[in-house]
């Protein structure tokens, strides 16, 4: 992924971004709501990132209605997509690269939508794309209430977290559509019986959430059969060795 900034060697907290990313894999790995996953997301996000006054999120889905969600309502307006590409989302969306604005009390971009932002007290913003699946592309939106205080540290930060949050997204996309007209009952059990198969692959390779929630995603298109039932196999396989 490119951006627009110039390069540096500032990096954020190991331990800040670790933290950051597990919060936001305890909020969404076993949510079966795509919407709800979203509001999840953008306030954690507005609560770990330092400088990250409010955090809001425009997804556009194929075939269906763009879902927009924001840490603070009357914000909402910011993410919609009424502005077209005069507007950092978009940009991100359409351009695939993040986007950054330090100071928007000099931008010279999106206008009439940096006017609006001004007006509702946001002077700097960091737009990162994030790829859901093959129909759902978005972009996560922070905003900072002082000027220049979005720097490297926060670019890296997002564009580790927008890495992380599609592979989590993309799970909750799974599980809905597998979910269809279940009864609330066998949803809830669909997202245990995947956060059951994360914990094992784990447990096997020795590595993170996102990555045991990869080699799941990875398993299930290869084989072409959904998410939950590969989940499933994989959990009943290790129940019956473990039995024998």
């Amino acid at each position: 992924m490119r951006t627009t900034t110039e390069p540096s060697t500032e990096a954020p907290g190991v331990l800040e971004t670790a933290a950051l990313l597990r919060e936001v894999t305890a909020g969404l790995i076993t949510s079966d709501d795509f919407d709800a996953a979203l509001d999840r997301l953008v306030r954690t996000v507005r609560d770990a990132i330092p400088e990250v006054t409010w955090c809001g999120v425009t997804v556009l889905r194929a075939g269906a209605p763009a879902s927009v969600a924001g840490s603070e309502p009357r914000l909402g307006d910011l993410d919609d997509l009424r502005h077209g590409d005069d507007a950092p989302a978009m940009t991100a969306i359409r351009s695939r690269e993040l986007v950054w604005s330090a100071d928007l009390r000099t931008e010279t971009r999106w206008r009439p939508w940096t006017v609006r932002a001004l007006n509702l007290g946001v002077r700097g913003v960091l737009a990162v794309p994030v790829d859901v699946d093959e129909h759902v592309v978005g972009s996560i939106n922070l905003y900072a209430r002082e000027p220049g205080v979005l720097s490297a540290s926060q670019q890296l930060t997002a564009m580790l977290l927008a890495e992380h949050a599609g592979l989590l997204l993309g799970a909750v996309r799974d599980r809905s559509r597998q979910a269809g007209d279940a009864d609330p009952t066998e949803v809830l059990t669909a997202g245990q019986v995947v956060d059951q198969a994360v914990g094992v692959i784990m447990t096997q390779r020795g590595c993170p959430a996102t990555e045991a929630l990869k080699v799941l995603r990875s398993a299930s298109a290869a084989l072409g059969i959904p998410l939950r039932d590969v989940a499933e196999r994989l959990v009943t396989s290790v129940a019956r060795r473990h039995a024998t």
